[in-house]
């Protein structure tokens, strides 16, 4: 469970996110709101590559203030980015081998974990195949792989399906659903596909400018027309 309290973050003139507050408590959570509105500004605060001016944030009860992005990963944080991070010259095995050896207590539980995380998102098959022989679909299970490893709390998804075809975002759809009851970890996701969240998310937060515009169950939400008006562009 992620807690968000009083967050504020300021460059300059500007503060992505102001006084924002919530607290994300289903297995599946959703993030939306137009570009610009803070929400990857929130997923780099949950990971500490964001130092926020005021406020507190919190995963299950543990406060996340000042803890190094490596000490919220021993905590079961874990995250991707809007650009794969998949490294093109180890294979998809290694690459998510490279995440377990600094997570995973030894190295026979880390071989373990990445043994189970490609088998789970369909590339075990594909163990041995280099990260630029990948296609962008892959890329990005890698990426998804490469959170489940080390017992995961939470995870946090920068737009996972981005670019992906009807089928492939299917696929993501069908294993996404599945890795709160396999590995116990709640996903906090940010998607511009509506659909996607529709289908996926138990409950949604909107920003805007960096305010809460709407947060609760997600068809209340995507319902709403003041929602409807500032993320979906209908009255």
């Amino acid at each position: 469970m992620i807690r968000i309290e009083s967050l504020t973050v300021q460059f300059g003139g500007v503060r992505p996110l102001d006084a924002l507050e919530g607290e994300f408590k289903a297995p599946i959570c959703g993030l939306i709101g137009p570009n610009g509105a803070g929400k990857t500004t929130l997923l780099n605060v949950l990971s500490g590559f964001v130092r926020p001016v005021k406020g507190t944030t919190y995963l299950d009860g543990v406060a996340l203030t000042g803890l190094s992005p490596a000490r919220r990963t021993a905590l079961g944080l874990r995250r991707t980015f809007q650009q794969e991070q998949v490294v093109d010259e180890l294979t998809a095995d290694e690459n998510v081998q490279a995440i377990a050896d600094h997570i995973c207590p030894n190295r026979h539980d880390a071989h373990n974990e990445v043994k189970s995380a490609l088998s789970f998102i369909g590339l075990a098959g594909r163990a041995n195949v280099l990260g630029r022989q990948l296609n962008l679909f892959e890329r990005r299970l890698i990426e998804i792989g490469k959170t489940l490893v080390g017992r995961p709390k939470a995870i946090l998804l920068d737009e996972p399906g981005a670019g992906l075809n009807d089928s492939e975002t299917d696929k993501l759809r069908s294993l996404l659903k599945e890795i709160p009851g396999r590995f116990g970890a709640q996903l906090v996701l940010i998607d511009h596909d509506a659909d996607l969240i529709a289908s996926l998310c138990i409950e949604t937060m909107v920003l805007d400018f960096g305010k809460l515009l709407a947060f609760g169950p997600t068809r209340t939400v995507l319902d709403a027309p003041i929602v409807r008006q500032a993320y979906l562009g209908t009255g």
